[in-house]
């Protein structure tokens, strides 16, 4: 095994154990616990995970969300091949829901050449890019602005979504757990979320690989009323597989 992709399975290692020793990881990779130790120095000073006494622990933790500016240009190429993969699932005729986020964005960046879509959004940045597409009618469901992200919220977006029903909601989200579902730091944008999963007959969630494995506070919906997961490569078999035994397909690009 080289030593990038040994570095890789350590971290996806501790993810799914959030704590694990250097004897622990010694015998796991069949590698001296030198070998580790060094692993683990370069893993901490990437910011990926926190070395213990003997031993590294990762925080899974996701206590807020970056603000639009730093999440646009994070994991880009990776965003953009999860908005294609997600835009070919869309079929003419169809009404959709995009879900407000940096990923989603890209859903919509890839439609504009599309014909005979309707896409309801509370997305303001979703809505610009959708409105010069002749052939796609958007709907936007109102609600209190958000200026740092351009995202619509409260009462009145959760009213609009109350009375739709489409064929299928792209939904973008910070945190999601194989055990736990998805996840958000912040009460007030949970209530918006299910309202789109409740719309719509299927649920597919555009989150890239860095989302995979948090947790937060607020529970959004669990990995059993998910249809479909479009997410990165960098995904541990063990994790992927847990997201299937839930009953989600999951896509990897």
């Amino acid at each position: 095994m080289l030593a990038a992709e040994r570095k890789f399975r350590i971290v996806e290692y501790v993810k799914i154990h959030r704590v694990a020793t250097i004897a622990e990881l010694a015998q796991e990779f069949n590698v001296h616990e030198a070998t580790i130790r060094r692993d683990l120095e370069e893993i901490e000073q990437k910011g990926l995970a926190k070395r213990t006494h003997g031993g590294v622990t990762i925080d899974q933790w996701t206590n807020n969300e970056p603000s639009f500016n730093e999440r646009v240009v994070q994991q880009f190429d990776q965003k953009d091949r999860i908005g294609k993969m997600a835009a070919s699932m869309v079929e003419d005729g169809e009404h959709i829901i995009i879900d407000s986020g940096t990923t989603t964005l890209h859903i919509a960046k890839n439609l504009v050449q599309r014909s005979n879509i309707t896409v309801v959004t509370n997305d303001m940045n979703i809505a610009t890019e959708l409105r010069d597409a002749p052939g796609i009618k958007v709907i936007v469901t109102g609600g209190d602005l958000y200026p740092s992200s351009y995202m619509l919220n409260g009462m009145f977006t959760d009213h609009v979504l109350g009375s739709l029903h489409v064929q299928k909601a792209f939904i973008g989200i910070p945190v999601i757990h194989p055990k736990y579902g998805l996840m958000h730091p912040e009460a007030q944008l949970v209530p918006t979320k299910k309202g789109m999963i409740n719309a719509a007959e299927k649920i597919i969630v555009v989150a890239d690989d860095s989302k995979i494995g948090k947790v937060s506070l607020h529970t959004v919906a669990p990995c059993t009323s998910i249809n479909t997961l479009i997410t990165g490569s960098n995904v541990s078999e063990n994790v992927v597989r847990q997201f299937r035994d839930s009953g989600m397909d999951v896509i990897m690009v």
